[in-house]
């Protein structure tokens, strides 16, 4: 492992550190680079997290891992290498051209956390040369507290449970539209629930987030969501039914 301490670059000096170990770009919470500089002995952040004796796998898009950051306070995190999906996974794969969307989910992430809007913090991401012009690119999170995706935990849930689950999307929602963020994607699957005695909803892919300028995006996503929900259903069983749907936009257009 090599790293040139002249060649760091401050992102963000209470923040985020931009630097270059063997030819590796990375960006790190300033707390985390020095573990994170360590963790890349090995050729990537997925090798080393793969390599942990203690993880948990996990699969989306390709196998996660569930390790813990070492440092004068362990930090529990998630590391995942970018793919892409649909039909681009046939294609390029996990190749992407620079600079990859890691540095828009950092920026989104970061935007979407000073609103309130709770949502994976971004550790670290290094891109890796790959044959030219792409990049492959590793992502590393901080992990959430326990919990599971809003169809995994609606189905597990009673109706105060699901009560409970109503509120905490609502607030997400509620929270979204106050910082003016629109989630084109926003669907059941990437939004996260806490289990805890108030369940927290967190939100996922934040990569694809957009802050249009007219700012009007309540009914979007509330009515993207619905769709999901819907699809989900129709599909897949999933017993949400429409008084459910119009209680969480009656929830969703209450103020704080």
């Amino acid at each position: 492992m090599t790293a040139d301490p002249a060649a760091t670059r401050i992102v963000n000096p209470d923040s985020y550190l931009e630097f270059v170990v063997a030819g590796r770009r990375v960006v790190a919470r300033a707390w985390a680079a020095d573990a994170v500089r360590e963790a890349l002995a090995a050729p990537t952040l997925h090798d080393w997290a793969a390599a942990r004796t203690e993880r948990d796998v996990m699969h989306g898009r390709g196998a996660c891992y569930g390790v813990t950051l070492p440092g004068a306070e362990p930090v529990p995190v998630v590391v995942r290498r970018n793919r892409h999906g649909g039909l681009l996974r046939y294609l390029t794969g996990e190749r992407f051209l620079p600079p990859t969307r890691a540095p828009l989910e950092l920026a989104n992430a970061v935007r979407l956390a000073e609103a309130g809007v709770p949502t994976p913090e971004v550790v670290a991401y290094a891109l890796y040369p790959a044959a030219f012009p792409f990049v492959r690119c590793d992502v590393m999170t901080r992990r959430l507290p326990a919990g599971g995706d809003l169809p995994e935990r609606w189905q597990e849930s009673d109706a105060a449970g699901r009560e409970a689950l109503l509120q905490a999307v609502a607030l997400l929602l509620r929270r979204l539209e106050g910082c003016g963020a629109w989630h084109p994607d926003l669907n059941m699957k990437n939004i996260y629930v806490t289990h805890a005695p108030v369940p927290t909803a967190y939100l996922l892919d934040v990569d694809r987030v957009l802050f249009p300028p007219e700012g009007k995006v309540a009914r979007r996503n509330y009515e993207r969501l619905a769709r999901s929900a819907r699809k989900w259903r129709d599909r897949w069983g999933l017993q949400i039914d429409e008084e459910a749907l119009a209680r969480l936009a009656s929830l969703a257009m209450e103020k704080d």
